[in-house]
Formats: structure tokens, C-alpha cells, sequence
């Protein structure tokens, strides 16, 4: 970041889950292990994951594009055949585990406690590509209950929307859903956007004018690039304007509380003045 964002004017906040909030790329790993435990140590996916995790991911976000109204669960059971049938290796024929890994994979560790100093301060809503089944056996698995009891304003899903992100769909129906429900109102710059995926969230919310800021989870290192799309080819192609950054949603969260506390100090001088 070349300078820090005034944090303190917006009233809600919309996140991406997987990737910013959920170890998908971690999660997604583990379910693939069917596939890479029958290719041979040396093959690149097994040296390095993450590499199979981007031609899944390629898959998957193909099939967004081709049936935008295909249930999560179907799009990654269909994506883990078309990356058995790449790899030129067999599987059975029902369903795999990694259909129901959105409502399995964990929560970063700073992801819950930095929720909960975030909704100190502004409405949170997720707008997130899975479907409402897998997103709410998330909840219950992880968030709603001990030590946590944590529960987001509003859940936007891509099942109740019909289309998948990027599409600026999702972000107008998220528009009309902070308005009517929260009264807060994107064009008055009172909605912010944190997400970690670069080609699904910050290139259309450049498009559409929607202030962002990058939670990068490791993603500015081109090691790591992994499925939040090239930052250097995005850069490059001028699709990009979030911001600010931040490693996680613990290190935003600090941030956020940092610039609240000295606003409310700010304004309790301002008022000994006055006095």
C-alpha cells in the first residue's frame, strides 16, 4: 500500500468467504488427494499443489461461466472430474469429498476474532459463490458455536442470485440488498469490499467504481499467486484498483480499530476545546 485508507466513514462491509475468510486453497489440497496420490511423486501437481489447485480452479470457473446457475456442489464435483480426466487418471463415480469441502475447510485462525472487532464498527454481509446449504453448515460447524457464537448481518449467495462472480450481477444484487436492508447506500461510499481473490472481486469492482481492499493471504508473492488470479498480469492490464492491502482479516481488523480509537480520542479533544 502506498498509503492507508480512512477506514472510519464506511457503515458495511461485504466480504468474499473462500479464499479470504475459509483455507479453500488448503482445503481444496486435501480433497484433491484422490487424484494426485494416483500420479507419480515427481509429477509438478504433487511437487507443488497449488498447481493443481489452479487447473481445478480453471475447471470450475469455466463451468461458472457456462452454467451460472449450477449449485456449488455440482460445479466442484463436475471441476474434480475434468481434473481426473486431465491428469488421465480414474475415480469412482459418486460424488467426492471435495462437493461438500466449502462446508468442511477451516477458518484462517485471525478470521473469527477479527470478525468480531469488525462488527464493533459496520454491518458484515459475505457475498460468496457457493450455495446456501454448504455456506450454512459452515456456520454451524464454525461459527456459531463455542467459543465463537458469531453470526454475519446478511449471506449472499450465488445460489439465490443465479450467477456466479465476477459477473456484476451478484454485485448489484449486493448493492440493492445493503440498501434495502441496511439503509447503506455504495454511491455514497458507505460499503466497502474485502475479498483476497483478485479476478472474481477487485477486477469487477474496479469496473463497476466499488472501493476495495486486497486481504492477500500470501497472494502478492508469485509463488502464491494461486487461484486469486496474476497480480503482475492484472497490474499489467491496468484491471486493478483496491485500496489498500493487508496480509489477513486480523491484520485489517487491527487497522480498523487503530483508526477508530483515534478518531474517538480526535473528537474527545475536539469537545474539550469546545468546552
Amino acid at each position: 500500500m502506498s498509503s492507508t485508507p480512512d477506514l472510519t466513514g464506511y457503515k458495511a462491509l461485504s466480504f468474499d468467504c473462500y479464499g479470504t475468510l475459509i483455507d479453500w486453497e488448503n482445503g481444496l489440497i486435501t480433497d484433491l488427494q484422490p487424484i494426485l496420490s494416483q500420479l507419480p511423486p515427481s509429477h509438478e501437481w504433487n511437487l507443488r499443489p497449488l498447481t493443481a489447485v489452479e487447473h481445478f480452479d480453471a475447471h470450475s470457473r469455466h463451468l461458472w461461466k457456462e452454467k451460472p446457475t449450477q449449485l456449488y456442489e455440482d460445479n466442484l464435483a463436475e471441476s474434480f472430474s475434468l481434473l481426473a480426466t486431465e491428469a488421465g487418471v480414474s475415480i469412482p463415480s459418486s460424488k467426492p469429498d471435495v462437493a461438500t469441502g466449502p462446508s468442511r475447510w477451516e477458518p484462517f485462525p485471525d478470521t473469527i476474532p477479527g470478525l468480531e472487532k469488525l462488527q464493533k464498527h459496520y454491518k458484515l454481509i459475505i457475498l460468496s459463490n457457493v450455495s446456501n446449504s454448504l455456506i450454512t453448515s459452515l456456520q454451524e460447524r464454525y461459527f456459531n458455536k463455542p467459543p465463537y457464537n458469531f453470526k454475519f448481518d446478511a449471506i449472499l449467495t450465488a445460489e439465490q442470485i443465479g450467477s456466479y462472480k465476477p459477473s456484476h450481477t451478484n454485485f448489484h444484487y449486493l448493492f440493492n440488498h445493503a440498501k434495502s436492508e441496511f439503509n447503506v447506500d455504495w454511491k455514497k461510499g458507505e460499503l466497502l469490499h474485502v475479498a483476497r481473490s483478485l479476478d472474481a472481486d477487485h477486477v469487477p469492482a474496479k469496473e463497476l467504481g466499488f472501493p476495495s481492499v486486497w486481504i492477500s493471504r500470501g497472494g502478492e508473492k508469485p509463488d502464491k499467486y494461486g487461484t486469486g488470479g496474476n497480480l503482475e498480469e492484472l497490474n499489467r492490464e491496468n484491471k486493478l484498483v483496491f485500496s489498500g492491502r493487508w496480509d489477513s482479516i486480523g491484520g485489517f481488523a487491527d487497522e480498523v480499530e487503530r483508526q477508530f480509537a483515534a478518531k474517538e480520542e480526535e473528537d474527545a479533544q475536539k469537545r474539550e476545546k469546545r468546552e
